[in-house]
């Protein structure tokens, strides 16, 4: 537990909270850290049923913290690692839930963009508010969904429509991610459906819900190495070429992008 993610465990449900509330749950490092240690720690707990993962204040999650990633070298982080079995850092925080051999239910309200998006595809379940607003927002910024959004979302999302949403970086409403597949179902109080659900879950079978996830993973994982490789291969490509730059600059300046081919 850091002072950007709280965590607290009662009768096999784990109770995990963003709580960098003033910045609306933005991914900084020691968020990404945070997360990333956060489900090691999961991993190793013993008698864990399920998992509720929510944001404190205004959000969900906003994404990236674009500032504090700008002022970031090169070498911080290498995106090319493979630090978590076959993800990155920034993949695993997305990815992490999914592989935690329990189910996750991720409780969403105010924003879920970028990496926020992504971060909640990581749960088994999503339950989310209908105001909710949400986007596949990178190509706001000249990149790609490069947290494990591919990986997560075949399956899930139906094809025409995601490459829809990553191309255009549209807003849509919760109400909308349930039918796209993004969200599994809405409420006036998704933490309280949430909690609801993972204590509804933790008085199952233990084995039969562990035995339950693998399955539902292998049924739908694909080539993992692969999709999360490339992700990171196509995202290194990106960063920092002109292009990226402008987007960058376009948004900060709140001015139509001038891009070259």
């Amino acid at each position: 537990m850091t002072d950007r993610v709280r965590l607290t465990l009662e009768a096999g449900v784990a109770d995990v909270r963003l709580s960098r509330d003033d910045k609306m749950n933005a991914l900084d490092p020691p968020m990404i850290e945070g997360i990333a240690a956060v489900i090691d720690q999961l991993a190793a707990t013993p008698g864990l049923r399920a998992v509720v993962l929510s944001g404190e204040g205004r959000a969900f999650c906003a994404g990236l913290d674009m500032m504090s990633m700008a002022g970031l070298a090169a070498t911080d982080f290498d995106i090319m690692a493979r630090t978590h079995g076959p993800a990155n850092v920034f993949q695993q925080v997305c990815w992490g839930w999914r592989s935690l051999p329990v189910p996750v239910i991720a409780a969403v309200h105010g924003v879920a963009f970028g990496g926020g998006l992504q971060l909640m595809s990581g749960a088994d379940v999503c339950v989310a508010r209908p105001d909710t607003r949400l986007s596949v927002m990178e190509m706001k910024w000249g990149i790609v969904p490069d947290m494990a959004g591919f990986a997560l979302w075949p399956g899930r999302v139906r094809d025409d429509v995601l490459r829809e949403l990553v191309y255009t970086a549209r807003e849509f409403s919760g109400d909308d991610a349930v039918g796209y597949g993004f969200v599994t179902r809405t409420a006036e109080d998704p933490l309280a459906e949430a909690l609801a659900l993972a204590r509804e879950i933790a008085s199952r079978n233990p084995e039969a819900i562990r035995a339950a996830k693998r399955l539902s993973n292998l049924s739908i994982s694909g080539n993992v190495e692969a999709v999360l490789l490339a992700e990171s291969r196509e995202q290194g490509a990106l960063i920092g070429r002109p292009n990226q730059i402008e987007a960058v600059a376009a948004g900060m300046q709140k001015r139509p992008a001038r891009f070259e081919d």
